[in-house]
């Protein structure tokens, strides 16, 4: 395999224009040391230089170093890394951060606060959600849903997802309040049900669904609480209401099962109330009892060897219609880190360059990459995004039969992938 040093942890810096730290993830030096106060001095001083020339600095690139630098006034995120990948995704990384602060201190609180004080020191603000911050920064490592801007849903039977959408019906006078029900289990989607009038952007999806796995509400001995959660991508100034019921299971393992409302305000006490009838009808029908059974079995996961396909050894499939991802588990060789990494590392690559994110002339339908190591193929088509890893020897037509045979085998299989057709009220 591999040496690891070809992928040393990616480094993160947010910082105030003042040049205050706010959250830090690298290799030197704790929050208050000398190295990280100079170095962050010299990120603001940078910053100054372009900003005095109406210029924004997006990024150095110092042989194989990248430093991006993404600007939210009145924070800084600047992230370092060597792994290769497109300048969009480590941009990408750090529009979550934003988001992932935004959520625990508002845009209108942010500006407020700096409006006042530019020296203000964020890090009281933000005392407790650290946990949130490198949890994040570890999902986006390998996270295809967050790459491409879609929902991973877990995998279950199609009959058990209808079963768990038609009990979330809110009552008519609740309908004002409630922006979302959904039904998580694994760290995944089981289902989710919205209002006519508007759909859950993903981004709010993954920061919610990042706040709900941190240490602080997965060892609660609660079995269920209120957290206010500011969705940036819904309302960047204002909070709303987040009810989490924990049904059956263990939520450290992934075998838990968990009610989710989403609220704008309204009753607590009458949305709390309706909240828990829902759970007990989930689990009178033995909805949580299926799905449960689904993780512990391992039928939420699947193997290439299930599509019988010569030389695949991966893929990632994203469906445009439904805004959802679906990728099988990680085999040999891809169960060692630093080819996993690498693969994802091609990936991106080739997602970027199909999208035209970096600067490139026009997008691609389709690009193929041949290394000694696999051969890479990206294909976008108006119903579906898919890129699919396969072993070097095989010469470029296999690799296309072999996409059009993953793209039959999941357009058999979409009820138990993805969530299609999501309850609205």
């Amino acid at each position: 395999s591999l040496p690891v040093d070809l992928f040393p942890p990616r480094q993160y810096f947010v910082l105030t224009e003042a040049g205050k730290p706010v959250f830090v993830r690298c290799a030197f030096g704790t929050d208050d040391s000398p190295e990280l106060t100079a170095t962050m001095g010299i990120m603001q001083a940078l910053i100054s230089i372009f900003a005095d020339d109406n210029d924004k600095l997006r990024c150095i690139n110092c042989g194989k170093l990248r430093i991006t630098f993404l600007l939210r006034p009145p924070l800084y995120y600047v992230c370092a890394s060597s792994w290769g990948e497109p300048e969009s995704i480590t941009r990408s990384h750090l529009e979550y951060l934003h988001l992932q602060i935004l959520s625990v201190v508002s845009l209108a609180q942010l500006r407020r606060i700096f409006e006042r004080r530019n020296n203000f020191d964020l890090r009281r603000l933000l005392d407790g959600a650290e946990n949130l911050l490198h949890s994040l920064l570890a999902r986006v490592d390998e996270d295809f849903a967050m790459t491409m801007s879609a929902l991973h849903v877990l995998k279950v039977d199609d009959r058990l997802r209808k079963r768990a959408g038609e009990s979330l019906q809110p009552p008519s006078k609740l309908k004002r309040d409630i922006l979302y029900i959904i039904v998580i289990a694994n760290g995944r989607v089981v289902t989710v049900a919205r209002p006519k009038k508007h759909s859950i952007h993903p981004s709010d999806l993954h920061i919610l669904l990042n706040t709900l796995h941190s240490p602080s509400i997965l060892n609660s001995s609660a079995s269920a609480s209120w957290l206010p959660v500011c969705l940036p991508k819904f309302n960047p100034s204002g909070f709303a209401n987040v009810y989490v019921s924990r049904q059956r299971g263990d939520f450290e393992t992934g075998t838990g099962v968990a009610l989710v409302c989403v609220s704008a305000g309204g009753d607590f006490e009458a949305i709390r109330g309706w909240c828990d009838l829902i759970a007990k009808k989930l689990t009178d029908d033995n909805v949580v009892a299926g799905i449960s059974k689904s993780i512990q079995t391992g039928t939420v996961r699947y193997s290439v060897a299930e599509l019988s396909i010569p030389g695949l050894r991966h893929f990632v499939y994203k469906s445009r219609l439904h805004v959802q991802v679906t990728v099988p588990m990680y085999e040999d060789p891809y169960d060692v880190v630093e080819n996993r990494r690498r693969l994802v590392t091609l990936y991106q690559a080739v997602h970027d360059n199909i999208h035209a994110k970096s600067g490139q002339k026009g997008q691609l339908k389709l690009q193929y990459l041949l290394t000694e190591k696999e051969s890479i193929m990206g294909w976008i088509t108006q119903p579906f995004e898919l890129y699919i890893a396969m072993s070097p020897l095989v010469p470029k037509s296999a690799v296309i039969n072999a996409a059009n045979a993953v793209a039959r085998w999941v357009k058999r299989e979409e009820g138990k992938l993805f969530l299609r057709n999501a309850p609205v009220f």
